[in-house]
């Protein structure tokens, strides 16, 4: 079993998701005309209007903190410290285009989802379900490959990545506070259950004001951090191109060169933002868009990627490069070298500052990972208060297990999934990509009309298979 695994998790990691992801998002960069870029204010307004009529969902700022829930994790900390030892400076620049050409990944997979969404079977409990199983199904006619991705959805978000967020918040507890993971397990099991037994909707609420409050602390941190150095901030961002072009020398200890700042880079900034995996689809299919056209959950999205991985892994890596504690190629490396590098600014508070944040940051992950379960458990079928019960005491069950111990083959395991999922996506965004387009393209002809935009699906026969028209009247 062993080996099959770590055979699944060689094609899909080594080959498969590495290339594939940046394809796929560099395919739909240049058929959207680099709207990440050309339209970006478009995602700033589809944030900030104003809640829609229809409260049969959430509201977009909400399905944009709870993905960040789920995508802001213990990557941003641990995960940059990793590519910065692994891969050297230059690792950062490849993070950057990572996410640059994710950004309308995760826009195509966002729309879509908002465009095949379905009403809740339970109508007291006023939300919309979707995501890529919804779209494999009645986009592609496809249902049992949408119960396959499900499948593989809850086993890696649901259950064994819960387990991973809660070993590393045990393990910051313990380093920075001396407090047993047992204790650390029990409390945020407790904490969990508060949230998820309200619902998609607490969640959502929780989210809300979690996310931003957690965020803009650590990024207060880190301008403050930058501000201290900024004399010393341009020669170090040269250094991070330089790096990852080969223009210096391979920083010491690294070896591999530009090949290995761009498999580190380009590794990292995947797993942490998480675009083309369709793990936020499932939440941004619940938000009710204002403007009322999926599209305007697809910007909403992108700009999440952007938030993750340009804002927040950027902030990390340079409070990182600008101490004096970083060592290319070191043995220090994680959370640890976060914790030192925070302590080299601004003293002994630093390591328990990146404890409380691995804590917020996976916790929210956490609760996030938990709302794409129960979309998924939805389609196949299983969405009902008992079904909801059972997934809900086990993924309590696997945080209060991840607190306490590791074991790789589970995490192996739950990468292979994570690794199948992903490439059902992939497959599935790209055959809908006609769709992508054209949802688009009607979504700015009507901006340049100057005609809020709307999306009626009757005026769209050629998309209208598999799509709800009551929904999109």
């Amino acid at each position: 079993m062993t080996s099959i695994i770590d055979f699944l998790n060689t094609i899909f990691w080594g080959y498969v998701l590495i290339y594939g992801l940046i394809a796929v998002g560099i395919y739909f960069t240049i058929r959207l005309r680099f709207q990440q870029v050309l339209h970006f204010g478009e995602m700033i307004r589809s944030i900030t209007a104003a809640p829609a009529s229809d409260r049969q969902g959430i509201s977009p700022f909400q399905a944009l903190c709870t993905s960040l829930a789920s995508r802001v994790g213990t990557g941003n900390i641990a995960g940059v410290a990793v590519a910065l030892v692994l891969g050297g400076p230059g690792a950062i620049f490849w993070m950057w285009v990572v996410a640059f050409v994710g950004m309308a990944t995760a826009y195509a997979e966002s729309t879509l989802a908002q465009l095949y969404k379905v009403r809740d079977a339970d109508d007291t409990r006023g939300v919309y379900r979707g995501g890529p199983a919804f779209y494999i199904a009645n986009g592609l006619g496809l249902p049992w490959v949408g119960a396959l991705f499900s499948v593989c959805l809850i086993l890696s978000f649901g259950l064994v990545f819960n387990a991973v967020q809660a070993n590393s918040i045990a393990d910051a507890m313990v380093g920075a506070f001396g407090i047993p993971k047992i204790v650390t397990g029990l409390f945020l099991a407790a904490l969990t259950a508060v949230v998820i037994f309200g619902g998609i909707r607490q969640i959502a609420v929780v989210a809300e004001y979690v996310v931003p409050f957690m965020a803009g602390i650590y990024l207060l941190v880190a301008i403050i951090v930058v501000l201290m150095n900024l004399s010393e901030v341009p020669a170090m961002l040269w250094h991070i191109l330089s790096n990852a072009f080969g223009l210096a020398e391979a920083a010491g200890g690294v070896t591999g060169g530009i090949a290995a700042a761009m498999l580190n880079g380009v590794k990292r900034g995947l797993f942490s933002n998480e675009a083309g995996m369709g793990s936020a689809p499932n939440i941004a299919a619940a938000a009710t868009p204002n403007p009322h056209h999926p599209s305007s959950q697809g910007f909403v999205q992108a700009f999440g990627v952007f938030i993750d991985t340009i804002l927040i892994c950027t902030c990390t890596a340079l409070m990182i490069l600008l101490s004096g504690v970083y060592v290319p190629g070191g043995e220090l490396t994680g959370t640890q070298l976060t914790q030192s590098a925070m302590a080299d600014h601004i003293g002994g508070i630093g390591p328990w500052f990146v404890a409380v944040a691995i804590f917020f940051f996976a916790f929210t992950s956490i609760i996030g990972n938990y709302a794409y379960s129960e979309m998924a458990l939805s389609f196949l079928g299983l969405g009902n208060r008992t079904g909801q019960m059972v997934l809900r005491v086990a993924v309590l069950v696997m945080v209060v297990w991840g607190a306490l111990q590791a074991v790789a083959t589970v995490f192996d395991l739950a990468d292979a999934s994570m690794g199948l999922m992903a490439t059902i996506n992939l497959i599935a965004i790209l055959a809908l990509s006609g769709t992508v387009v054209a949802l688009t393209r009607n979504y700015f002809a009507q901006r340049d009309a100057g005609i809020q935009p709307k999306f009626h699906v009757a005026e769209h026969p050629e998309i209208a298979k598999g799509v709800d028209p009551e929904i999109w009247r």
